[in-house]
Order: C-alpha cells, then sequence, then structure tokens
C-alpha cells in the first residue's frame, strides 16, 4: 500500500475532537509517520478509509453514525490490506472479542503510554497482532476457538490436511509477525509463493486469518 513520502498514513476515528487533535499531533512528530486525516463518526471513518487510503486506522469503539466495529467490518470488507488498531477506554472481554471477529489486528486502552501507542502502529503496519489489555488472551483464545477448527490446548489440531515442512517454515515466521514480503526475502522464495502458502495455511487450519492462525498454533505448541 502506498505511503506519504515512505510514511506510515494513520486515520484517526474518534468523535472526541480533544483525542484527534493530541493523537494527531503526535503522529505529526513522527519522522516515520503522516496524519492522512481524521473521522469523527464511523461513517465518515469509512468514507475518509474509501478516499485517503490509509495504511492504519486508528478507531474508536463507541462513536455516533456507526460503531467502531461495524465501521471496521465496513473497512476490512472493502480495503483488506488495510490495518485496523482500535483505541478505547473499554477493557472489555466482548469488545475484544467483536473486534478481532470483526478483522481489526490491535486493541489498545487510550491510557496506555504515547509510545505504547506509536509501537502499536509500527507493529500493526509490519503485521503484527497488536491485544495489549490484559483481558486479550481469553477474547483471542474465544475468537480462534469460535473461527477455527482447533480445539482445547493440549490436543493436537484437527487439521484438515498436515502442514507440508515449507507451510511450517512460513507458519513460524507468520508468528514472529513477518509480512509476506519478509517472509519471501529470508526463505529466498517469490512473495506470490509466500501467499499461496499462507492461503493453503489458512485453509488447513479452517481459520479466516492470519491472527487466529498464529493464536492457535502458539496453543498448541506448534510455533514458538
Amino acid at each position: 500500500m502506498a505511503t506519504t513520502d515512505g510514511k506510515i498514513k494513520v486515520l484517526l476515528a474518534d468523535d472526541q475532537k480533544m483525542i484527534r487533535q493530541g493523537f494527531g499531533y503526535v503522529i505529526g512528530l513522527q519522522e516515520d509517520m503522516a496524519l492522512a486525516g481524521e473521522a469523527a463518526d464511523g461513517r465518515e471513518a469509512v468514507a475518509q478509509a474509501l478516499a485517503l487510503r490509509p495504511d492504519i486506522v486508528l478507531m474508536d469503539i463507541q462513536m455516533p453514525e456507526m460503531s467502531g466495529i461495524e465501521a471496521a467490518r465496513a473497512i476490512m470488507a472493502l480495503l483488506p490490506d488495510v490495518k485496523i488498531v482500535v483505541l478505547t477506554t473499554f477493557n472489555d472481554p466482548d469488545y475484544i472479542y467483536e473486534v478481532i471477529r470483526a478483522g481489526a489486528v490491535g486493541y489498545l486502552l487510550k491510557d496506555a503510554d504515547v509510545e505504547d501507542m506509536l509501537e502499536a502502529v509500527r507493529s500493526a503496519y509490519r503485521g503484527e497482532a497488536v491485544y495489549r489489555t490484559d483481558l486479550a488472551a481469553g477474547a483471542l483464545s474465544r475468537a480462534v476457538s469460535s473461527a477455527c477448527l482447533v480445539p482445547d490446548a493440549g490436543a493436537a489440531p484437527p487439521l484438515l490436511e498436515p502442514l507440508t515442512e515449507r507451510e511450517r517454515e512460513i507458519l513460524q515466521e507468520m508468528a514472529y509477525g513477518l509480512r509476506n514480503d519478509r517472509i519471501a526475502r529470508k526463505l529466498f522464495i517469490t512473495e506470490g509463493t509466500v501467499k499461496s502458502h499462507v492461503h493453503r495455511i489458512l485453509q488447513k487450519f479452517g481459520c479466516e486469518d492470519r491472527t487466529q492462525v498464529v493464536v492457535a498454533a502458539l496453543r498448541h505448541g506448534m510455533v514458538k
């Protein structure tokens, strides 16, 4: 996805103007980030995402017109390459669960340190999952068990087919948070080949996205 002068483009979606101004100011000070735009409600967030094509959307949950969760679903359906990180005051497992199911890659509390917020943006841009609350682990497990074929931890995952050696290599790199292009360079294969393997891994796990696969693999000791 294109960036502005090589910077990570960030769209801020929050109904509180002061929050947008504060986070926008901090983002503007970063050498590797640029504020792409702002949205004051969920519907505007979707429209701005379509117009601006940001790399990252920092999304509040409770907003007028359309909630952050609904907006995340709409954005992911239209722009699947956009990374959404939810910023909220609610440390609620049900919210975390819904955020994961909506396709967001992160859930961060607004009272986190500014450095944590900035690192969450960078981590999400690198393709890593960012769920940094004390309730995230349970919500992740719930999301995995509801969408994948994987049973309780400790049992062998009932894969549709066994993983090949190459698929196991790629699964491990996914667990390290590497994107497809970096996996390709590390394993000396094409990015298209990596994409094909990732697609097959998701199929074999019966999962919908990379985060679910990695969590399932971690639960069963398939990756480090």
